[in-house]
């Protein structure tokens, strides 16, 4: 008989990898909501605050004509800070941003 107190919501995907998948924005989103491990819902929280985040920051950045070509140029650092949030994770650490890693602790 399986023990019912271990469930996860994730079962057969290990947490680092799971924590590495996170960073893809609609699958974070999807483990938020279906995984009760606290390493995999730290990881979850944090990429989907951060991916929220750079959204509204770089659209609010198209409208404003002196910094638009910042806006160019966030993109590219958001996707190398993805691979390094992803990285990090399967290593199995749990890396917090300032402010967004804090918070998604917390929540965790």
């Amino acid at each position: 008989m399986a023990d019912q107190s271990t469930s996860t919501g994730t079962e057969g995907i290990d947490p680092k990898l799971a924590g590495l998948l996170c960073y893809i924005w609609i699958i974070g989103l999807v483990f938020l909501i279906i995984s009760k491990d606290k390493f995999v819902r730290f990881h979850a929280l944090q990429a989907v605050i951060m991916g929220v985040a750079f959204a509204v920051i770089s659209f609010v950045l198209v409208f404003i004509p002196i910094v638009n070509f910042f806006s160019w140029i966030l993109w590219p650092l958001y996707m190398v800070l993805v691979i390094v949030m992803m990285i990090k994770a399967y290593a199995g650490e749990k890396y917090k941003l300032p402010v967004i890693g804090d918070f998604a602790e917390k929540s965790a």
